[in-house]
């Protein structure tokens, strides 16, 4: 029955795929019959995941291409864990797109649209669950081309277009990074198995490296990041939401698949990972306070939280390492209950934060304001993630957080010094980042929803559709379940961790609540009445009076002003020569792209140098052709002797 199920959701995503295809004719909307297969395929997942996530492991041999070439799927808890992610996201997602792809500009892109989503769902269950490196190229391919496509949707625009060179680039190069891991465990092997049992420590270390490197820029880790802002920008929102919620998550389900079931790990990879996840959390918040761009903001705060996740797996690295296995765990289970949590408040942020860009037609939170009045049940949703997003009782995001929280304070418990005080000193940046993000959402909600409207587009929105409603608000209430009922939920998996039931917590705040606003209704001597905020004695307040986004911003601007580089621009005229009496001026602030300027560009040269010093090569004569031919069969014949 279980392998039915995942079978049958398997086969409804291809189906999908092939009627979005096969049936794409422009006018026709077939994308509503792939999105509802789509909606079917994932609730089959789910409850063919849930027994096994339960209950045993299951294989599943599908497919032998040729002897040694086998598409074949293992099923364990912590692959059936991803699946479900990816299933639950995949619906609300499929929910929110029958009305989302409404505002497309053609039927034959909406078609299309959902075509490429039920191949990238697809492709993302096969990377979880497969059972050799051969398919989990094939999949981890499928699954970087269909979302290159998805991405594309709107080609014709330059934005796209640029974000899709940098998109394809990086994804191309860390299935490069995959293919060469393939390659040395099958010679370490002998066979496609996902096994390094008896390898050395360096062939373990190199392995790592590559595996680092592959999904390192698929989690989009810093200085891995390029692609990660202007993709998810560029996007549909409902790709954003998947992107964003469930593909950078199949990125950290393959790094924790390696490391705790593949490679014997050392204390320096541990040590690698958490510090690669500091800088990632710290820079992500803080690029993502700048910020006036909706969605590139979202995007930077997906950086932040795989910095977090990043550092819950450093930790358990580092606490293994050490033989204290139950920190190890507490660490582990942190790094997974957030990827869990981050994958359902992101994805609920990007979607409603679709919405809102559809209703006022712009992505720059300048232009918008209001939005509460106009949009009431986008605006509590979206409330709802950012709520969760900045680790605030009694929701999801808190309790995840507070789980890690606990793993860095348990390192009391280690020996050695110099590795305490590295963790103390991250957890002081993770306490940063926690607060850099409450602030950041403050802005990203009140520049959005609050305050009067700063554009006419802002003034005349309108709610969304409500299956637009529907699914973000799915993930809302999964926000404010798991917050309330970890303990629960925790026990029922079969693991125990020391920490509070929030669902005590919450039944108290909630009968004190109604107790203050019985209180308060009953035995006020005034009558509530309804009036416009005062704004300092003037009658007719406009937008003018209202903090920007970049007001807000400044004073983070000063604080950090080294890591943003941040430049000054003024322009002044005036009536006179003698500069006496002023005309009109214009002042500007500019941020400088650190990871552009020192890693990026730097990289772009040389290749470029190294081009054009190759591009010589093809004016030398017939002879110098020759022995450069022969000189590279030569270094080939000699590397394969001496790999093999």
């Amino acid at each position: 029955m279980t392998a039915g199920l995942l079978l049958g959701g398997g086969g409804l995503l291809l189906a999908a795929a092939l009627t979005g295809i096969v049936l794409n004719h422009g006018r026709k909307k077939v994308w509503q019959a792939v999105l509802w297969l789509i909606i079917t395929a994932a609730i089959c997942l789910i409850c063919g995941s849930l027994p096994v996530f339960f209950g045993g492991p299951l294989d599943i041999s599908l497919w032998g291409i040729a002897p040694g070439l086998d598409i074949t799927f293992h099923f364990d808890h912590l692959a059936s864990f991803f699946v479900i992610i990816i299933s639950l996201i995949s619906l609300c997602v499929a929910i929110y797109s029958l009305g989302y792809n409404h505002h497309l500009s053609s039927n034959e892109r909406a078609n299309l649209l959902s075509a490429f989503m039920s191949v990238f769902i697809l492709s993302m269950v096969g990377v979880v669950a497969s059972a050799n490196t051969f398919s989990l190229l094939f999949f981890w391919e499928i699954m970087a081309l269909s979302s290159f496509l998805l991405m594309m949707n709107d080609y014709q625009g330059v934005f796209t277009q640029r974000a899709g060179v940098y998109y394809f680039v990086l994804t191309q190069l860390s299935t490069v990074f995959l293919m060469l891991m393939t390659v040395v465990m099958y010679i370490q092997n002998g066979s496609f198995e996902l096994s390094l049992d008896g390898a050395p420590s360096g062939i373990q270390s190199f392995v790592f490296i590559l595996a680092f490197l592959t999904f390192g820029i698929k989690a989009g880790i810093i200085p891995l990041h390029k692609w990660l802002p202007y993709a998810h920008s560029a996007s549909p929102s409902n790709v954003s939401a998947l992107m964003s919620g469930v593909m950078l998550k199949v990125a950290v389900y393959g790094l924790v698949r390696f490391l705790t079931d593949i490679l014997s790990p050392e204390i320096w990879w541990g040590v690698s990972i958490l510090l690669l996840g500091m800088i990632s959390a710290l820079l992500g918040i803080i690029y993502a306070f700048k910020e006036h761009d909706l969605k590139m903001l979202l995007a930077f705060c997906s950086i932040e939280n795989i910095g977090i996740i990043m550092m819950g797996i450093g930790l358990y690295v580092i606490f293994g390492c050490y033989g204290l296995d139950t920190m190890a765990m507490l660490a582990l289970g942190a790094a997974l209950f957030h990827s869990l949590n981050h994958a359902i408040f992101k994805s609920l942020l990007f979607m409603t934060a679709g919405s809102v860009v559809i209703a006022v037609g712009d992505r720059n939170i300048e232009k918008m304001g209001g939005l509460v009045k106009l949009m009431p049940y986008t605006s509590v949703i979206f409330l709802v993630g950012a709520v969760s997003i900045s680790a605030l009782p009694p929701f999801n995001g808190f309790m995840s957080e507070l789980m890690l929280f606990e793993s860095f304070f348990q390192s009391f418990s280690l020996a050695e010094s110099s590795i305490k005080i590295l963790l103390f000193s991250v957890l002081a940046i993770l306490a940063l980042t926690s607060a850099l993000a409450a602030a950041c959402f403050v802005k990203a909600f009140g520049e959005v929803f609050l305050a009067m409207p700063r554009s006419q587009e802002a003034a005349s929105a309108k709610e969304v559709s409500k299956s637009m409603i529907i699914g973000p608000a799915i993930l809302a209430v999964a926000c404010l379940v798991l917050g309330l009922f970890t303990v629960p939920i925790f026990e029922m998996a079969g693991y125990s961790f020391d920490l509070p039931d929030m669902s005590l917590v919450g039944l108290v705040l909630v009968i004190f609540g109604v107790l203050v606003f019985g209180m308060v209704r009953l035995f006020s001597p005034r009558k509530s009445r309804r009036s416009e905020t005062w704004a300092c004695g003037y009658i007719r307040p406009t937008p003018r009076f209202e903090y920007t986004a970049a007001g807000f911003a400044e004073p983070l601007f000063q604080i950090f002003r080294l890591i943003y580089r941040t430049r000054h621009y003024n322009e002044r005229s005036y009536e006179d020569n003698q500069q006496a009496i002023f005309k009109q001026g214009k002042s500007a602030i500019h941020t400088l792209k650190f990871f552009d300027e020192y890693i990026y560009l730097p990289i772009a040269g040389l290749f470029g140098r190294i081009s054009r010093y190759v591009s010589r090569l093809q004016d030398v004569d017939l002879g110098s052709h020759i022995l450069y031919s022969f000189m590279t069969v030569l270094m080939v014949i000699l590397a394969a002797r001496w790999l093999w």
